[in-house]
């Protein structure tokens, strides 16, 4: 038995230390955090606004709870090491309240930290170990409430007024309104027209070509004006003309104009590397270029970080701790990085001193920026233990470090004024730039060498398969030219002039006038989101990402060609909630709130404080918002629609699936039923509760077990007794009563213009990716369930197990209806393809007065009713046939029944079965053949088969290949969330 116990929050973290610190240490994992507050209970105390929060052991880690305690009692030390931050800090404190009665010596337990996963770091960090920082946990308890206090009582509300299941969030509440007002912005945005000419010149005749821009007239700039900012200051488009007029009469100076250059402008411009990554940043490159998202990001990071098996070197951490906002490197990698720079490329891209960035003003600046733990584990030589996605952020995450040490690259900038001369003078501009050191863009160079490279040995193989041909030969040359251009300085982010001097004359070759209108402000992308918030304090590293999937998985912000689109049900709350709370969810409290935390990790705030200053605000407007909230569950919005059915306006409403159009002639008032005996002795008295219940015009109806036998429209009170003798006539047939309805119309349709187009191609397309458990870090799996497939850990059914899952969602809309030129068999009207919950369907476009839906029937009437028997699905997506007449007959059969006679006993129909062995014609009384049914949870035992047992059996073919559908196969990582409480 290991004499010292160490628990961190993941097994693959736990794997890697293990293999550093030796026999004498036993590491385990608490797979996340083992202590949270009540779902059931808000598990705050209000009453007396102590907030002290009440903690119970997180549902399904007993388990894990029981085997840390066992294991801590044999030990002689106990270290927590969980990630160095507020929530890694969080979890040790948790551990060490449940593990702390079962340890003899209580100074033995220590709290151990390291940035990075190093056999060194590892070794260090246990020489300096400490006690659990109270400020931290602190830090993190106080965000844990503040979120549990906005999540559980404002929910509720949402509940009441818009739709059950909803929840608000006090962080995620405000990104979404960044992303709802920038939708605002675009819907309401004004194009603005302006043109530009620019003009293609040369120093001489078949000289090298230039083009210039037009800059003004006279020595003053043109401009067109463009509205005015948010603080009420004139904006101006520079360079433009307003309109073709204006262009028409300047294009007409310029066709007779001489042209001359005026001045020549030459210096020296340096571009600066950059820090390295902080959590933003890394996430922002990554995303614009590697193309992945936050989610994907930060689960590669984490693989990185907790460790990668290296051959001969064992089990390594590749990068430092990736959630931080500082842009510091410890000078011991600082000074590793200078020395292999001065190795590889030599003096001249070495800084005389090292590069030292600072951060920005708010940043805890707790861990070091984001950097590989060795210089000398180069991404090239470690690729072949490396996944393509590990690889590839590895790679931008070092070089990002190693050119943050790096010389500037410096460019020859060269800037020339022209001036074309007409009846008046018209000033152009143009820019040229040569790149005259590379410096830290030497990575860049190096790139576009191998991409080229790459290109020609691909090139050359395609060439090769090709007949030798001059066809051939002409497209190998093109190929070669275009490797070429690749490396050289042409084709970079260069722009050559050809040599000129002050007041030569130019040629015109030609004028292009350029009709352009402005764009609206662009919608976030993960990567604009994360910068936007990190400018505006809100949220941190370590939240970033779990902002982000929140809004996601919420549906209240739908994904469409990577850009951030809020659904209708966002945009609803989003506006409900700003307008009740508009203190609580304002992006500058929300930014002081994250300020103020930070000082309760410094220790200069007490956390009690705080939420004192929170819910003193937060209470006054949650009672303003019960009373005054607006009720979107029962709104009636009056429209200048019309019903396709009556004619009547359409009101707006709302319902389970987000707005849509009803008709204003509806009614939800039940039908009265006259009784034909007091009828016939005094009409009048007997229609009296109709005429007080219901307004003309109205319908007199016969019903036969609902089936309308006798039906008319009435306008007036002598109409109304008159139609009811009559119907009343069909009362020599039993069954027969007589009912009145009031005018109502049924018709609805979607509001599809108030949601996300998932029909368009940009909706329809995702990167299929690998996701990762919160939890322990391992690629999770699809697996089936009893509601249909979720996305699970691997560790799922182990003992201990991980529970994390996430389920596949809904969609935020179902897809229009497509008509179908098919009729329905039953009332004759067209045939629609919907969406439903298990996929697409075709129905009656009557629906709910008729409900046909179109079903795949076999030849084989119902054996135990003489109906029809369909091809069915159930939510495991498994098929099974049934009869239609359900739930009348319950008749099911899991194989496929065939019209054929079994020719031994005479059964009516075979059913065919597959096995392993191959495919088999059966009849259904050869019990012995079939596999044995399970009887359903409560049902009857079923009783003894009357008819005799049959023999038949009769291979048809190989064994089946059950395949899984395609969604099974390949799960849209977008369309996936984790099953969380409602919280913040």
């Amino acid at each position: 038995m290991a004499k010292n116990l160490v628990i961190v929050e993941s097994p693959a973290k736990a794997k890697t230390i293990g293999k550093y610190l030796g026999s004498d240490y036993t590491v385990e994992a608490s797979i996340g955090h083992i202590m949270d507050l009540p779902k059931n209970d808000i598990g705050v105390e209000l009453k007396h606004r102590t907030f002290e929060p009440t903690l119970i052991v997180s549902p399904g880690k007993e388990k894990i709870v029981d085997r840390l305690k066992k294991l801590a009692a044999k030990s002689d030390a106990v270290f927590l090491a969980p990630d160095p931050d507020r929530e890694g800090e969080a979890i040790a404190a948790h551990l060490k309240f449940q593990l702390l009665p079962s340890i003899k010596d209580k100074s033995k337990m220590r709290r151990v930290t390291f940035n990075e996963i190093t056999k060194k770091a590892v070794k260090a960090a246990f020489e300096h170990t400490r006690e659990v920082d109270e400020n931290l946990v602190d830090a993190q308890q106080t965000r844990r409430v503040l979120d549990r206090l906005v999540g559980y009582q404002i929910s509720p509300l949402l509940w009441d007024k818009v739709r059950r299941g909803l929840s608000a969030g006090r962080v995620q509440t405000v990104a979404l309104r960044l992303i709802v007002e920038r939708e605002r912005e675009i819907n309401a945005f004004n194009p603005v027209e302006y043109w530009n000419i620019d003009a293609v010149l040369a120093p001489q005749k078949n000289g090298q070509e230039f083009t210039a821009r037009m800059v003004g007239v006279k020595g003053l700039p043109i401009r067109v004006s463009n509205g005015t900012d948010a603080e009420g200051k004139e904006q101006f488009l520079s360079n433009a003309l307003p309109d073709k007029g204006a262009v028409d009469e300047v294009m007409s100076q310029l066709e007779k104009a001489t042209w001359r250059v005026r001045s020549i402008e030459k210096k020296e411009r340096r571009q600066n590397p950059r820090a390295p990554f902080t959590t933003s940043q890394l996430q922002q490159q990554a995303a614009g270029r590697l193309g992945f998202n936050v989610r994907r990001t930060m689960g590669v990071a984490q693989r990185l970080y907790e460790g990668i098996e290296l051959g001969a070197e064992g089990t390594v951490g590749l990068i430092t701790y990736m959630r931080t906002d500082s842009t510091r490197i410890s000078p011991d990698a600082v000074k590793d990085i200078r020395d292999w720079v001065q190795k590889k490329f030599g003096a001249n891209y070495l800084p005389a001193k090292e590069n030292v960035y600072k951060s920005k003003k708010d940043a805890q600046d707790a861990h070091e920026a984001i950097r590989p733990t060795s210089i000398s584990f180069v991404p090239d030589e470690v690729r072949k233990y490396l996944s393509d996605e590990q690889y590839r952020l590895y790679k931008l995450i070092w070089e990002r470090a190693v050119t943050s040490q790096m010389t500037p690259a410096i460019f020859d900038q060269t800037t020339v004024d022209i001036e074309a001369k007409a009846d008046v003078s018209y000033d152009f501009r143009t820019t040229g730039s040569i790149l005259k050191f590379d410096g830290f863009l030497r990575f860049d160079e190096e790139a576009k060498k191998a991409k080229a490279a790459r290109d020609t040995k691909a090139s050359a193989a395609a060439a090769a398969e090709e007949k030798k041909t001059a066809a051939a030969s002409a497209d190998g040359d093109s190929a070669a030219e275009a490797s070429k251009d690749a490396t050289s300085e042409e084709s970079s982010s260069e722009r050559r002039l050809p040599e000129l001097k002050d007041g030569q004359s130019l040629e015109k070759i030609k004028l292009d006038p350029q009709q352009k209108f402005t764009q609206p402000p662009p919608r976030f992308n993960e990567a604009s989101l994360v910068k936007t918030l990190e400018e505006k304090g809100i949220g941190r590293p370590s939240t970033y990402a779990s902002i982000i999937n929140t809004i996601q998985e919420r549906d209240y912000v739908k994904k469409l060609a990577q850009k951030l689109v809020p659904t209708e049900i966002g945009m609803v709350v989003t506006e409900l909630l700003v307008k009740n709370f508009p203190y609580i969810f304002e992006t500058g409290y929300t930014a002081q709130l994250e300020g103020e935390l930070d000082a309760v990790e410094e220790g200069s705030e007490k956390w009690t404080d705080l939420l004192k200053g929170f819910y003193g605000h937060f209470e006054k407007e949650l009672k303003v918002a019960e009373t005054e909230m607006e009720d979107i569950k029962r709104m009636e919005q009056k429209t200048e629609e019309i019903c396709d059915k009556c004619g009547s306006p359409l009101v707006l409403k709302w319902g389970k699936f987000g707005s849509f159009y009803s008709c204003s002639n509806f009614t939800k008032t039940k039908p009265i039923t006259v009784a034909q005996g007091p009828f016939k002795k005094d009409p009048k008295a007997a229609v009296k509760k109709v005429l007080d219940t219901f307004n003309f015009p109205m319908h007199v109806k016969a019903m036969n077990d609902d089936v309308a036998e006798f039906n008319e429209e009435v306008a007036d009170k002598a109409a109304l007794i008159d139609a009811l003798q009559r119907a009343g006539g069909q009362g020599k047939k039993t069954g027969i009563k007589l009912v009145v309805e009031p005018e109502s119309c049924d018709f609805t349709k979607e509001n599809f213009a108030a949601k996300p187009d998932l029909n368009s191609p940009e909706a329809q397309d995702g990167e299929q990716e690998e996701e990762f458990c919160d939890n322990c870090g391992r690629t999770m799996v699809l697996r089936n369930g009893p509601w249909g497939p979720f996305m699970a850990c691997p560790g799922y059914n182990e003992d201990p197990p991980c529970k994390t899952i996430r389920k596949l969602t809904q969609k935020v809309q179902t897809k229009p209806p497509v008509v179908l030129e098919e009729p329905c068999p039953k009332c004759g009207k067209p045939l629609l393809q919907r969406d439903g919950q298990y996929g697409e369907f075709i129905a009656c476009s009557g629906y709910p007065k008729c409900k046909y839906v179109k079903q795949e029937l076999l030849e084989v009437p119902c054996p135990k009713c003489g109906g029809e028997v369909a091809v069915r699905k159930n939510k495991r997506g498994d098929t099974f046939y049934g009869c239609t007449r359900y739930p009348k007959c319950d008749f099911t059969s899991n194989q496929k029944l065939v019209n054929e006679t079994c020719p031994k006993c005479d059964s009516a129909y075979l059913v065919e079965y597959a096995n392993s062995e191959g495919t088999y014609l059966i009849c259904p009384n050869n019990r012995e053949a079939l596999p044995k049914r399970r009887p359903r949870k409560g049902a009857k035992e079923e009783e003894a088969p009357t008819t005799p047992e049959c023999s038949f059996e009769k291979k048809i073919g190989p064994p089946k290949v059950k395949e899984e559908p395609a969604e099974l196969k390949k799960p849209d990582p977008e369309k996936t969330r984790t099953l969380v409480e409602a919280m913040a």
